[in-house]
């Protein structure tokens, strides 16, 4: 196939490109500045534009461009930051794909498994409705802005993406040198629901979403058996031969992360229903094989 990708710099989005070209597909990566290789093509997510003359006919579209989540503290500009990253980047790529001939037959956007809000101790999977928090009520935006490649008719597949464990990024990127160091702990009380996957597993469940035209709509990307923050913690010990005994206080990430501090003591106890349904097989299920894989990232 040739597929469009956003993000493609990415943990994610290098990790799926490489996937994707290894196969023999043709992947074109939408980027932000002037393109410098044959296989770039211009996009401004904030003026809501895409070269779609250069950008050809595609079968398929993965976008997975947005500000990071836990890169800046969330002041009132950085939020604002990354409401429209994702709101008006993935409406952009929406209305450009329905404005193609032919249209492309699928387009997977990401979204996060933040949708959900605190989920407590309670399991959610994609029937649940969403929750109230700054991030819940992104992922309503940011997954109501695929509207326009929906009304023209191709399959939207929204990525509800949990905690990707990998070492060089994702939840786990910045606790491995913390924990090397003797350093790692608990976050807070440690009871919140950390609803990870492997970065195996998120892209070949990616490239199953793509394949099987029966996924379409709200799909969580997160493992079968989500675990808590102090047995991720725990876990990544075990892995790492090391102590995880000094905690980070509740206060402090509240006083240093603002809201942000906040919204990590919070969790989601996601399950993957409709990946489960459609027939994917997780090669990393269960924490200590995921953290496993991770080390070798």
């Amino acid at each position: 196939m040739r597929i469009a990708v956003t993000g493609s710099s990415g943990l994610l989005g290098s990790a799926l490109v490489r996937s994707l070209t290894a196969d023999g597909h043709q992947v074109v990566r939408l980027v932000r500045r002037a393109p410098t290789e044959p296989d770039e093509v211009r996009w401004d997510p904030h003026a809501g534009t895409v070269d779609t003359a250069a950008l050809g006919p595609v079968d398929a579209a993965v976008h997975l461009a947005g500000a990071g989540v836990g890169d800046k503290r969330w002041t009132a500009a950085y939020k604002r930051e990354l409401h429209d990253s994702r709101v008006l980047g993935t409406a952009a790529v929406a209305r450009a794909l329905a404005g193609l001939k032919p249209t492309p037959r699928v387009l997977l956007s990401a979204s996060g498994v933040g949708y959900y809000g605190d989920t407590g101790d309670r399991e959610v999977d994609e029937s649940f409705p969403a929750g109230s928090s700054f991030l819940a009520a992104l992922c309503v935006e940011w997954e109501a802005a695929t509207a326009p490649a929906a009304e023209a008719g191709i399959r939207v597949v929204h990525l509800r993406t949990g905690l990707v464990l990998a070492r060089s990024g994702g939840a786990l990127g910045p606790m491995f040198p913390l924990v090397k160091a003797g350093l790692g702990g608990r976050l807070g009380s440690g009871r919140q629901y950390w609803s990870f996957i492997s970065l195996a597993d998120e892209i070949a469940a990616m490239r199953h979403a793509l394949d099987h035209a029966d996924l379409a709509g709200p799909v969580n990307l997160t493992a079968p058996h989500p675990v808590t923050n102090a047995e991720v913690t725990k876990a990544l010990g075990r892995a790492l031969h090391r102590p995880t005994i000094l905690p980070a206080p509740a206060f402090a990430l509240r006083a240093v992360l603002g809201e942000f501090g906040a919204e990590i003591l919070t969790g989601q106890r996601a399950l993957p229903r409709a990946l489960l349904t459609s027939g994917f097989t997780f090669t990393h299920p269960t924490i200590t094989p995921a953290i496993a894989a991770a080390l070798t990232n």
